[in-house]
């Protein structure tokens, strides 16, 4: 489909309605860029479900930052959040690349650095709610999709998850922020 200036809602008449809470807005966003920001993982070793997944949650950073009043658009709101998809994908590939190396390095001597951080998320986890502690252990140490976290933890459906899980990321990010000076995990 094409878009033509006029036929469309333009940038800053889309970007007001999200910013006001419009969640037909933000479905329509969904629906224009949908293409265009799965290509991006698809073509970086990315499956279409990975792709799906990160859209989604780029959409949900953005929805956050734009709702909260805070977001001042500088650039297109297309490639506002292809940068987040970006950010998003290329810490899945970090991720897996640290799961996959871990997983290969059999018995081989143990990175005290990397065992304190351990110790240190691990501390902080544990200061979570319960239902965070949940949420972030199944999805990066059981590696649970967000559909089985969503029927574990009975919430309403996948996107309720995927909201919950970033609350708790971004929880757990200032905790761990507030309670350890950035020495702490410096390679």
């Amino acid at each position: 489909m094409v878009y033509k200036a006029g036929s469309d809602m333009n940038e800053k008449e889309l970007f007001e309605r999200i910013r006001s809470g419009d969640e037909k807005a933000l479905e329509f966003l969904y629906k224009k860029y949908y293409r265009m920001m799965t290509k991006m993982v698809i073509t970086n070793s990315g499956t279409e479900e990975e792709a799906r997944d990160i859209y989604q949650d780029a959409l949900i950073v953005f929805w956050q930052k734009a709702t909260s009043g805070n977001l001042v658009m500088t650039s297109k709101i297309s490639t506002y959040i292809y940068s987040i998809c970006q950010n998003l994908w290329r810490k899945e590939l970090d991720r897996k690349k640290r799961l996959s190396s871990e997983t290969n390095d059999a018995p081989v001597s143990i990175d005290t650095d990397s065992a304190e951080r351990e110790k240190i998320i691990a501390r902080c986890i544990n200061q979570l709610g319960e239902t965070c502690k949940k949420v972030l252990m199944y999805y990066y140490f059981e590696e649970m999709s967000m559909q089985d976290i969503a029927e574990k933890l009975g919430f309403a459906n996948t996107d309720t998850a995927k909201t919950k899980k970033y609350k708790c990321k971004k929880k757990l990010d200032e905790l761990i922020k507030a309670q350890y000076s950035e020495r702490d995990f410096l390679d």
